[in-house]
């Protein structure tokens, strides 16, 4: 009798339980949330790497800068990257501060036998090495860790503030149109590109002859085009196939007709409807033809301007770009 009065105690106890409390594992597991977006968010052109790595031509004077001077382990070495110590020639009484942040950079030469239109000096290429940071200083001398490279630093290399920039949005249409008509905007060269390439495309840093001085500003959007039948690297003109009549047939025994089928039209040297044994060329043909539209070969924004010249970062490509080509401000 005890075990049937429990259990009834049991049941008792169950039947006052509120409804649903065995509902508990029948329940559907949460499920996640998706955020779908409501627009496109544009996105930036240039990383951290493009935006501090690409370099730039300075027509001003390098005034008095810092100077890395010394190594940790100079001994070993004497290319030096990240996290690297370094010593600089400045300290306390340059007024170098513990924290202070400073762009490494190289001058390399002035610019000069490239594509240019503009007439006189155009800068000395600074190449752009990375970053330190100071961490220990002394009265003329300063301890710093290399932060961020985009080269190996070298005894020698200088260091200057680290320039405020800001990478412009990638626009949203996808498409290039390469016949668009002129701008009528100010134009320029396509001078130089980094790491001495001649041939470059998409996301690769350029250099051109417009500057502050020609109202160029960071963000701008400038098109790559060259004159129509340009650009190849080997030319030659006037090369046509089946240069007369007698060639352009399968064979001398049978052809027929006095003239190949593989020449550009016959003359009418007379005007007087009868043609001559001679093609046209097509260089002739090219030498009477109205203004012809350009062709467009790419695009390019701005990311860094000096008082003659600009770099910039290619956009977008329709076909191979390279160095003399020219560009215009959209």
């Amino acid at each position: 009798m005890p075990r049937f009065g429990n259990f009834k105690a049991l049941l008792l106890s169950l039947a006052l339980l509120p409804a649903g409390a065995f509902a508990i594992n029948a329940q559907e597991p949460p499920r996640p949330t998706v955020i779908v977006p409501t627009a496109n968010q544009p996105q930036r052109i240039a990383d951290r790497t493009r935006l501090y790595c690409a370099g730039y031509i300075r027509t001003q004077k390098l005034s008095h800068m810092p100077e890395i001077v010394g190594a940790v382990e100079e001994q070993e070495q004497r290319r030096y990257s990240d996290r690297d110590i370094v010593y600089i020639n400045e300290g306390s009484q340059q007024g170098i501060r513990e924290g202070q942040i400073f762009q490494i950079i190289r001058p390399r030469g002035d610019v000069k036998g490239v594509h240019r239109e503009k007439i006189g000096f155009l800068g000395t290429y600074i190449q752009e090495v990375g970053q330190l940071q100071v961490f220990k200083v002394r009265e003329n001398t300063s301890a710093a860790q290399i932060t961020f490279t985009c080269d190996a630093a070298l005894l020698g290399d200088l260091l200057a503030p680290v320039p405020d920039r800001e990478s412009p949005l990638q626009r949203t249409d996808a498409n290039l149109d390469v016949f668009a008509d002129p701008s009528g905007k100010q134009t320029g060269r396509l001078m130089m590109a980094k790491d001495n390439r001649e041939m470059v495309t998409r996301n690769e840093i350029v250099y051109i002859d417009l500057g502050s001085e020609d109202q160029v500003k960071t963000g701008d959007y400038l098109t790559i085009y060259r004159p129509l039948g340009g650009g190849n690297i080997n030319r030659r003109d006037g090369d046509e196939m089946g240069p007369n009549r007698q060639d352009g047939f399968s064979s001398k025994s049978y052809s027929g007709g006095g003239f190949g089928g593989m020449a550009n039209r016959a003359k009418d040297n007379n005007g007087d409807g009868r043609y001559s044994d001679k093609p046209i060329t097509s260089r002739e043909v090219k030498q009477h033809r109205p203004l012809m539209p350009r062709k467009i070969v790419g695009e390019m924004v701005i990311i860094d301007v000096q008082t003659r010249t600009a770099t910039a970062i290619i956009t977008r490509v329709a076909g191979e770009v390279h160095t003399g080509d020219w560009v215009e401000i959209q």
